[in-house]
């Protein structure tokens, strides 16, 4: 049986730490800023950790990186 391939796109979206985490970028930092504090933009940037109940199906997709 082959290997299965990566998905491209998830491999884009995840990253996956050293201690084996999956780490996604936060949404709601491409328009409609203004509004918003310096502070809450700079948080915006930041990674942030994967919901524990998606684990299974993005690991599945991002397979070689893990």
């Amino acid at each position: 049986m082959p290997k299965m391939k990566t998905n491209r796109s998830a491999a884009k979206r995840f990253k996956v730490t050293a201690t084996g985490k999956i780490m996604h970028k936060k949404c709601g930092k491409r328009h409609l800023l203004r509004k918003r504090s310096s502070k809450a933009k700079r948080a915006l940037g930041k990674y942030k950790e994967l919901f524990k109940g998606y684990y299974s199906h993005i690991a599945k997709a991002i397979a070689d990186k893990l």
